[in-house]
């Protein structure tokens, strides 16, 4: 493999990982408006961390979730998914600089190199799964 193909691989799973770390503390995972009448209109989001609300004034409401154990298995394991998944990644990105070949760290021969690049490469695919919980959570959106 070129150094230019690897080289373009760790840039775009440095990419995947930024856009990752972005995710997790958007606060628009899940949305919900109840309609009343004009006057009662109420927004309701949240995401891993923490709930809002907010009325047809522009009142913002936040509380944090009270509880680990009171949080409904959604949240938990889109929260185990997503931590599960920045770990992996930056594990994976930590091997990809040891692994290319345009990097030196110690006396490496280039076949250990390729396995170390192999490995972060399988890590990368792991974090990319590790995201997709649809399966695991039973809804949609676990994971942006």
């Amino acid at each position: 493999m070129s150094t230019a193909v690897e080289t373009f691989g760790f840039f775009v799973a440095a990419l995947g990982l930024l856009m990752l770390g972005v995710t997790l503390p958007n606060s628009y995972w899940r949305v919900s408006t109840v309609h009343g009448n004009v006057i009662t209109t109420n927004t309701i989001f949240e995401n891993l961390w923490y709930s809002c609300a907010t009325d047809s004034l522009g009142v913002y409401n936040c509380w944090e979730f009270p509880s680990m154990l009171a949080l409904s298995g959604y949240i938990q394991a889109c929260r185990a998914l997503m931590i599960t998944a920045i770990l992996l990644g930056f594990l994976g990105l930590f091997l990809s600089i040891v692994g290319l070949r345009c990097t030196n760290v110690g006396d490496m021969a280039l076949s250990r190199k390729a396995k170390l690049a192999a490995t972060a490469g399988a890590l990368h695919m792991l974090t990319g799964t590790a995201r997709c919980g649809k399966d695991v959570t039973g809804e949609s959106g676990c994971a942006l």
